[in-house]
């Protein structure tokens, strides 16, 4: 990696690699991807991931991917990654997903997405979402301070992040999440048709992704479903995609939920690919969680014409603009109340799909890598 006019920027993207990407894996990848195709003269980047499965993205010039053994990740983050950023002689690192290593003596820009694990009921999740909030309480705030720069992803999560980690609000840069190409309104009859068949769905359904983080609501989703069984005679079936059909179970039973069990189909966790299918052959994204850093998939289902009902809190308005149904997400009725509404007004229905298609053109994965190329350049000019 010698190099006399080019710096190496380390780019953390810890679990990469894995075949099951969520939400910041996702951003991350997108990211690395923009700036790959365009890497021109200014960087070399060298990513670090640990060793997985999924190569999702592979090395070219002046961008390399190096995959260090799968270690618990504070194992993995705190001495197995800043021992491999010292023997690389980076000029620059960038944590993508919140933490970072706290002993690293190469400067940081670190990626905080949200704060939601500093908050009050952050430990309603699993035991390993609970974990992961421990230490993220105990890692970030001392990331931040070390870090020359954040990056957030909306203006709600900066102003967040100002309070919750007192840092000055002019070292946090926000960077919009942005949009796949593959996100767009499916025209082709007999593909969904087929990909319906392959997951064995409904014609037409109302969609939500479950999760056990309590931030997520999917017993507020829940009970808005059972009213609407219960008070509609054509009621909608529900698909649940990301979560198993016991995780579901699980939750009614705890919410002391009797479910619709007939009406109700999953899909597992899909794979990127698959989505935008998923998206286009609902008739309603159901998308009212407590709390968000950004939301993309809210983005992602307006990209694919699929209308969102989602909540008035966080970045979610920000990030939706005028282009979703909004309501609190603590009253299943008003949950209810709206998918209802959806039903039966189609100039409202048309409106928001409409008005989805341009706020979805709104994000851009390639303006998005810009951007955070242009805050590398400001770190390593003021150092």
């Amino acid at each position: 990696f010698c190099c006399i006019m080019k710096k190496i920027i380390a780019i953390e993207a810890q679990r990469l690699f894995r075949s099951k990407k969520h939400g910041m894996e996702i951003v991350a990848l997108e990211i690395l991807k923009h700036l790959k195709n365009a890497a021109g003269n200014d960087f070399i980047y060298q990513v670090v991931v640990k060793e997985d499965v999924d190569e999702c993205i592979t090395s070219s010039s002046n961008f390399t991917v190096a995959q260090l053994p799968a270690k618990a990740y504070p194992i993995w983050e705190q001495i197995l990654l800043p021992s491999f950023i010292k023997k690389l002689n980076a000029a620059l690192l960038h944590c993508c997903s919140n933490t970072a290593p706290l002993f690293c003596k190469t400067p940081m820009v670190v990626t905080i997405h949200d704060v939601i694990y500093m908050q009050a009921g952050g430990f309603k999740g699993s035991a390993y979402q609970n974990f992961g909030n421990l230490y993220r309480r105990w890692i970030v705030p001392k990331a931040a301070k070390k870090a020359k720069a954040i990056i957030s992803v909306s203006e709600f999560a900066k102003k967040e992040i100002v309070a919750a980690l007192n840092v000055q609000a002019n070292k946090v840069h926000v960077v919009y999440n942005g949009l796949n190409a593959i996100y767009r309104p499916c025209t082709d009859i007999q593909k969904s048709v087929a990909f319906r068949t392959e997951y064995k769905l409904p014609e037409k359904y109302l969609l939500h992704f479950g999760n056990t983080a309590a931030r997520k609501n999917t017993s507020g989703v829940l009970k808005a479903y059972i009213q609407h069984c219960s008070e509609k005679e054509n009621s909608l079936p529900l698909v649940i995609s990301g979560c198993s059909k016991g995780t579901i179970t699980a939750i009614a039973q705890r919410e002391n939920l009797r479910l619709p069990e007939n009406n109700i189909f999953y899909t597992g966790y899909l794979e990127a690919a698959a989505l935008p299918l998923l998206y286009s052959n609902a008739f309603l994204f159901l998308y009212p969680s407590f709390a968000e850093g950004f939301g993309l998939p809210l983005v992602e289902s307006m990209a694919c014409g699929t209308p969102v009902i989602t909540a008035h809190n966080s970045s979610l308005p920000e990030v939706a603009g005028d282009a979703a149904l909004f309501v609190d997400a603590a009253n299943p009725n008003e949950i209810f109340l709206a998918i209802n509404r959806l039903l039966t007004d189609a100039n409202l229905y048309n409106q928001l799909k409409e008005k989805g298609l341009k706020n979805a053109a709104r994000f851009s994965w390639e303006k998005a890598a810009n951007q955070t190329k242009e805050i590398y350049k400001m770190v390593l000019n003021n150092l």
